[in-house]
């Protein structure tokens, strides 16, 4: 073996390095360490033609371009990118339908492909990157064999349509995810025959698929769980064993046992072999939480002071994912019309009760209300089951009993009474922290019945919430819209719980307004009226809400109030309105809100109201 020496002098120090056959290795280590990088200084991008669309493709594919806004200097690192943006910018039109296109790459007038990847050039000041995107392709012949019954492919994977890559791609995904949801869990592409005639303009996409044999799910094997037990495991998920195979069901168990929150990670992947004679076995991988956890919370308002909550939360109680949850509150902290309110109760859930989708639960609250019109306690005990019948679509029945004593200006009152709600959740939001379209709409009827002085009757609430997100990338411009109700039916505006009536103002119903300053004055006490809550209830509030950065927004809103002390829409009831404008900061889990509201109909308010808080308003 042949050893020579080369000296290298640089910054005063001498280096011996040792070259053989790696001649080029070590004359670029010796170039890096000689010669200091230089910033790349200029990067000229063409794309010929006129398609907007296309030269979007391009540009969205280079690695150069991003690079080069991250202030990249090290001549290794954009040398490695220039060689990379041959494939990257022929990939992306080849998802155009564009298959001769003319990709050139220069590295300060040298072709980017002709530069060994361990010769990089000591400094890199200049690039130039020119993409003749060449003719559209359509399919010639566009086929995917054997299809499973009802398969229905992608509108542009037809002939005559433009040969967009993407498209077969796609197509071939939706053929293999139709076989396996007709039970052919083994269902993949067995051949393809992708050719393209250059002199024509055209495509063959030609894909062969191997169905497999028709599978029922096998056993389910549990890994990684270490407190739950394994039959309350296997109860919550529903694992549907002994049926026909269905992709769909094992997504629906994963959700089953990821909403529990029990788990930190929940992974149900199918074995890669079949069990004789045709069972696909599933094996599910788990990683619990920590059983424990606890959360705080601070709103604040101008009129209606502060709030302060949290909660206390057990996972996993007695191993069978039991969620314990005690909560606590404070709100109207300082608030300018009423006193402090404060809440303390526990909830005790159980999943998959009866069925998988169902939870049953058991609830205890006491509440201290010093509300501007009365002065309340109240303790509520109950039982409630909860049932998921779809993503969207959640239902709720319960039980409750209800005492309060109520003081206001006719004296102190006692109200007991057995209520039985009813309520129904669709939500169909994007994101419910952050929605930017869908809607969300909620329901519930509360028939009760009265002991002693307290009537009987009905209460009935409704909310409904759509957006509508305007524009094109990640911040869309949102509209946003909200109605919400209420009313009593066949009880007395006395003669039902101070809590079961409604009020209108502050953060919940009409910014701008003071905390519930619209209500009724239809009681009398020593030859006056006064003011309560009323029987019935209608709020509408808009919002048009803008980006202005990645991480902060501006929303204008307007919000409208209806209480009455007899039907929606009756003369015995009054409007009020709040007009604002907020400023959103997006944390990633949910923006921080800020709105400065004023009145702007009705007289139950003057001067500007202020809001602070996590997450929209609606």
């Amino acid at each position: 073996m042949v050893r020579r020496g080369i000296q290298v002098r640089g910054n005063g120090r001498v280096r011996v390095l040792t070259i053989g056959r790696h001649t080029g290795l070590a004359l670029a280590l010796i170039a890096a360490c000689t010669n200091p990088a230089h910033a790349f200084e200029t990067l000229d991008f063409n794309v010929a033609g006129d398609d907007t669309d296309i030269e979007d493709a391009v540009r969205g594919a280079s690695l150069l371009i991003g690079k080069k806004s991250e202030g990249v200097t090290d001549p290794q690192d954009i040398l490695a990118a220039a060689r990379a943006e041959y494939g990257r910018i022929i990939g992306a039109l080849y998802a155009e339908g564009h298959y001769s296109p003319i990709v050139s790459v220069k590295v300060d007038g040298r072709e980017a492909s002709s530069i060994p990847p361990l010769e990089a050039p000591s400094a890199i000041n200049r690039i130039e990157v020119s993409v003749t995107p060449g003719p559209e392709f359509a399919f010639s012949t566009a086929r995917i064999a054997p299809l499973a019954q009802g398969t229905e492919l992608p509108e542009g994977f037809a002939t005559g349509k433009t040969a967009r890559s993407g498209v077969i791609q796609e197509s071939a995904g939706v053929a293999v995810d139709a076989w396996r949801s007709a039970g052919h869990a083994k269902a993949a592409p067995s051949g393809q025959s992708i050719v393209a005639d250059h002199s024509r303009r055209t495509l063959v996409a030609d894909v062969t698929l191997r169905p497999g044999p028709k599978l029922r799910f096998g056993p389910l094997t549990l890994i990684g769980q270490q407190r739950m037990r394994e039959s309350r495991i296997r109860a919550i998920a529903g694992y549907p064993e002994g049926d026909v195979f269905d992709p769909e069901a094992i997504k629906t168990s994963a959700d089953r046992l990821r909403r529990t929150g029990v788990f930190q990670s929940v992974s149900l992947t199918e074995d890669d072999g079949i069990i004789s004679p045709d069972l696909q076995g599933i094996t599910a991988t788990l990683v619990e939480e920590k059983r424990r956890r606890y959360s705080f919370g601070a709103e604040i308002a101008s009129s209606e002071g502060a709030k302060l909550s949290g909660y206390w939360l057990h996972r996993n109680l007695f191993g069978g994912a039991e969620r314990l949850r005690i909560d606590g509150e404070v709100a109207n902290i300082g608030a300018q019309s009423s006193g402090t309110d404060y809440s303390l109760g526990a909830t005790l859930e159980r999943p998959a009760t009866f069925n998988p989708d169902t939870t049953l639960g058991f609830r205890i609250k006491f509440s201290h209300l010093d509300e501007q019109d009365y002065v309340a306690d109240v303790a509520d005990i109950g039982v409630g089951l909860s049932r998921i019948f779809t993503s969207k679509l959640t239902g709720t029945l319960g039980l409750e009993y209800q005492a309060s004593n109520v003081s206001d200006e006719s004296g102190n009152t006692q109200y007991r009474l057995f209520a039985l709600p009813v309520g129904v959740i669709w939500d169909n939001r994007d994101n419910p922290l952050n929605p930017t379209k869908g809607f969300f709409a909620q329901g519930e009827a509360t028939p009760f019945l009265g002991f002693g002085g307290t009537d009987s009757g009905a209460r009935l609430t409704w909310d409904g919430r759509a957006y509508r997100g305007f524009g094109s990338g990640e911040k869309p411009v949102v509209l946003a819209g909200r109605v919400q109700g209420g009313a009593i039916i066949g009880a007395s505006l006395a003669g039902v719980p101070r809590d079961f009536l409604f009020y209108s103002g502050g953060g919940g119903t009409v910014r701008g307004q003071p905390y519930q300053s619209l209500g009724v004055n239809e009681l009398v006490a020593n030859g006056e009226t006064f003011q309560t809550g009323g029987t019935s209830f209608l709020a509408a509030s808009v919002e048009a809400r803008v980006p202005v950065t990645k991480s902060i927004g501006v929303v204008g809103f307007v919000d409208a109030g209806y209480v009455g002390a007899g039907t929606i829409f009756s003369d015995a009831g009054e409007w009020h309105a709040g007009a604002g404008i907020g400023l959103r900061y997006d944390t990633g889990v949910g923006p921080i809100r800020l709105d400065v509201a004023g009145p702007v109909g009705g007289n139950t308010g003057k001067g500007v109201q202020v809001y602070v808080g996590i997450g929209q308003a609606f």
